[in-house]
């Protein structure tokens, strides 16, 4: 038998912990009784722990009880992740770890292990919204921002809320072969291997700042006129700047190239007409500036994983 452990805390999200914990649930339904998993919670507090929904769960044991090691030890995420510390828990996980054979997060669980010290060397993701915050906030691991879940030895964390299903229907198929984990997705209603990674999920461009600058005016007028072509030396005019100095001043100021902020800009146009109608993709991508659904195509493939007609079938 396997002993997976889920920690918890005030204010964590349900949806972490229950979705994880019904995979193995179900996969022992396709496994001999000496095979099953045996699943536990433990509380950082004495009685109910509340959810971020509002929903009180009674954990199996508290911190202090918890001294067995577990084959799998998981951390969901949620506001009371990201927001506090639990000091007790921090201290309980550094010891906990060296004696769970592998261990992991979910979602934004990432930022109790961070914390704890135990992401860093490591490969680890988190929620495509919380990708940033993770990487300043541990410079020392290295975060995948567009993985629905990664395995870096004995660690394993997975992106945001239902990434935790597809964590755990990996942590299956290692243990016990690639079918028992179809059948369990099959229950599920889910699949074995999602097409595209989170960046399906998040928009590639962030938003323009709300200060007026040189930058901003020409991000502005970009969004406006997407159809258009633009150059560098066109975009550099409209800031009054040397072609040179605008792409050094974008850069700074925006985090990406010109021409990345064009190109990311226009994706996220023709996801939103994806999302939102049923124009043909000619027009999809002549209104989002692609000039042809050839290379509309041809970049959703490289920055989404996803061709825009799949693009279209999960989304709209």
């Amino acid at each position: 038998m396997k002993t997976v452990a889920m920690v918890l805390f005030p204010d964590f999200l349900l949806l972490d912990m229950a979705g994880p914990m019904e995979v193995f649930s179900i996969a022992n339904r396709y496994l001999p009784a000496e095979q099953h998993y045996v699943l536990s919670t433990i509380g950082t507090e004495h009685g109910a722990l509340r959810a971020s929904n509002g929903v009180y769960v009674q954990t199996d044991l508290h911190l202090d009880e918890a001294v067995e090691r577990h084959d799998l030890l998981l951390v969901p995420g949620g506001p009371g992740a990201y927001n506090e510390r639990h000091p007790p828990l921090l201290s309980w996980l550094k010891a906990a770890v060296g004696r769970a054979e592998r261990y992991g997060s979910i979602c934004t669980g990432a930022f109790v292990l961070g914390h704890a010290g135990l992401l860093d060397g490591y490969r680890v993701t988190t929620h495509w919204h919380y990708t940033e915050r993770l990487i300043k906030g541990f410079p020392k691991a290295t975060v995948a921002t567009d993985q629905i879940y990664v395995q870096d030895r004995n660690l394993i964390t997975s992106g945001g809320v239902t990434a935790g299903i597809d964590l755990a229907l990996a942590v299956v198929a290692q243990d016990h072969g690639k079918k028992v984990a179809q059948d369990v997705a099959k229950v599920l209603l889910v699949v074995m291997k999602r097409q595209g990674g989170q960046a399906q999920f998040s928009p590639l461009m962030a938003a323009v700042g709300p200060h007026e600058t040189p930058i901003t005016r020409v991000q502005n007028h970009v969004l406006e006129h997407l159809e258009e072509s633009f150059t560098i030396d066109g975009m550099a005019s409209l800031a009054n700047m040397s072609a040179r100095h605008f792409a050094r001043m974008f850069v700074r100021e925006v985090n990406m190239t010109p021409m990345e902020f064009l190109q990311s800009a226009r994706i996220d146009r023709a996801r939103n007409l994806l999302e939102s109608s049923d124009l043909p993709l000619k027009t999809v991508a002549f209104r989002s500036g692609f000039g042809s659904v050839r290379h509309m195509r041809f970049l959703f493939g490289e920055k989404l994983g996803l061709t825009p007609v799949q693009y279209r079938k999960q989304f709209s």
